[in-house]
């Protein structure tokens, strides 16, 4: 049985991206992820990083749904979320393609500079373009990156993992996805 603790950082990663909060993740909430990320500091829509993140969004739709939504319902609940990770969370190695290419996903849109590592600036200027407020960020990459300049794939993949499976509220894995 999950955690209080872990259930509500898999809650508040569910909620983020369940866009219109109707309570369950469909594939139009990822469609909308997608557009999201696509957007510029100046809120407009860079359609070639649109159909990019698109494409690799509704791969990770696919995977989600097709190991997550038990009734078939086409959704994803916040109980089938939480069971997922769950699983995951008790065995890491044995992750799921969809879930491998959501953490790269992941490292990817914050490795805005494309040269295998997360900067502050980086972090700091995504998060904001994001809602997060810059302190917050800023205060979340100091943690992430233990002091560094940067977090390396090794870095992420590792916060990635202790962010799903960690009991220690101080573990800088829980600040991964904006969790305080």
């Amino acid at each position: 049985m999950v955690s209080e603790f872990r259930k509500k950082k898999y809650l508040y990663l569910f909620n983020g991206l369940d866009s219109d909060a109707s309570g369950t993740i469909e594939k139009k909430d990822f469609e909308k992820s997608a557009e999201m990320m696509a957007k510029s500091a100046d809120g407009k829509v860079n359609d070639a990083k649109h159909k990019e993140y698109l494409d690799t969004m509704l791969k990770i739709w696919d995977g989600l749904q097709s190991q997550a939504d038990s009734n078939k319902d086409g959704k994803v609940s916040a109980d089938e979320w939480v069971a997922l990770w769950d699983a995951y969370a008790k065995n890491p190695s044995s992750a799921h393609d969809w879930q491998k290419l959501y953490c790269k996903f992941s490292f990817q849109l914050l490795d805005t500079g494309n040269d295998g590592s997360i900067k502050s600036d980086e972090f700091v200027k995504v998060y904001e373009i994001w809602g997060f407020d810059k302190n917050d960020a800023v205060t979340s990459f100091e943690k992430l990156s233990k002091g560094k300049g940067s977090i390396s794939w090794a870095d992420f993949q590792e916060l990635w993992e202790e962010y799903f499976k960690t009991e220690d509220a101080n573990a800088p894995g829980n600040m991964l996805f904006g969790f305080k």
